[in-house]
């Protein structure tokens, strides 16, 4: 038992890389009087490569693959339960430092979206979401969000080994567990991971930030973050969203819109447009009035607007929109001219689907 708490003490202790940046690794490297190509060499080989074990790295010397092993390890999230939809969507639940999370796997006919967590819980308390209402625990550390697409690139290649019709990942959202805007220190980084050309060199037209509203988070990216933006709106007015997402009384609708204006104007992602994002719940933003006002609220917004069913939770006194409202509503924005879409419900059956992730709410104590 002594032996094990001191190889826990001593590995805590060490740099997990997946923590570091392109420009981090670099630094890394020369605080270690090794040359800035080593960074290039080692990056390749984690997320090109998909290699985490250092004695497998050829490139490198066996005394600098020593220092590497005293210093710093490459840590990835430890799956504890894979879970398979009938419609092909996959949900693995994930150990991250004792405490759970979810990532999903959602496949369409050419290409596959991966919708990652960026937090353990959430504190916003949206009250038609799962997550929203387990609280929040902590924030995710870059190596917990990068983490989560290594593992699930390396898990599909394995299944591509295997001659299963799986597809590669071609899009990334954050819309998983959490509010990504609230854990901006580690989201920036990882946003440069997934976007560098020697990270996983995903275009930025491939990764979406979906962000409930925090005002400042978004005139303090614009400019410096430039990937896809999408709004958690889910109303037409104060008083709508004040009651379902607390995060209103804070940040309202004027505010939110007008930082959305000001992150596009500094954006070329997208084509420039924000998804706005907008569920569905019978008799509560379900009405004719209700898609008026979002007409008039987006009308100077460069936007594409995406319906989601509500997707049921537990404890929930909320019901999902009917077809026919949901169809009514789509066809009054159409004729105002907006791109409307309905999203697909995609692995409601094993708890995956929109506002259904709770990361199980356990916690390891040790």
């Amino acid at each position: 038992m002594l032996k094990e708490n001191f190889l826990l003490k001593k590995q805590k202790n060490k740099i997990n890389l997946l923590d570091l940046n392109f420009k981090s690794m670099v630094n890394f490297f020369l605080k270690l009087e090794e040359k800035k190509f080593r960074a290039i060499q080692v990056m390749e080989w984690i997320y090109k490569k998909h290699c985490v074990n250092f004695d497998e790295m050829n490139n490198l010397s066996n005394i600098l693959k020593n220092k590497l092993k005293d210093i710093s390890i490459i840590q990835l999230p430890e799956c504890i339960e894979e879970k398979k939809s009938h419609d092909g969507t996959i949900k693995w639940k994930l150990l991250c430092h004792n405490e759970f999370i979810e990532t999903i796997y959602i496949p369409e006919k050419n290409r596959a979206t991966l919708c990652i967590s960026s937090q353990v819980g959430c504190a916003l308390k949206c009250n038609f979401c799962a997550t929203g209402k387990l609280g929040y625990t902590r924030n995710l550390l870059v190596s917990e969000i990068i983490g989560q697409i290594w593992f699930v690139i390396n898990k599909i290649h394995q299944y591509k080994l295997k001659n299963y019709a799986v597809h590669s990942i071609t899009n990334i959202v954050m819309m998983g567990m959490g509010e990504p805007l609230l854990n901006l220190r580690n989201i920036i980084p990882t946003i440069d991971i997934i976007t560098h050309k020697y990270g996983f060199h995903f275009s930025k037209n491939k990764v979406t930030l979906s962000t409930a509203g925090v005002v400042p988070a978004i005139n303090k990216i614009a400019g410096k973050i430039d990937i896809s933006l999408a709004i958690s709106l889910h109303a037409s007015n104060d008083n709508i969203r004040n009651m379902i997402m607390p995060i209103n009384k804070v940040y309202n609708i004027k505010m939110l819109l007008a930082s959305i204006k000001n992150y596009l104007s500094k954006s070329t992602a997208n084509r420039g447009i924000v998804t706005i994002e907008y569920i569905m719940l019978f008799n509560i933003n379900d009405n004719e009035f209700h898609a008026q006002e979002l007409s008039i609220l987006l009308k100077d917004i460069s936007c594409k607007i995406n319906l989601i069913p509500w997707n049921s939770i537990h404890n929930s006194f909320y019901e999902c929109s009917s077809n026919k409202r949901i169809i009514n509503f789509l066809n009054y924005l159409r004729n105002k001219g907006f791109t409307v879409t309905i999203r697909k419900n995609r692995g409601s059956d094993i708890n995956a689907a929109c506002g259904q992730l709770i990361g199980h709410n356990n916690i390891i104590k040790k």
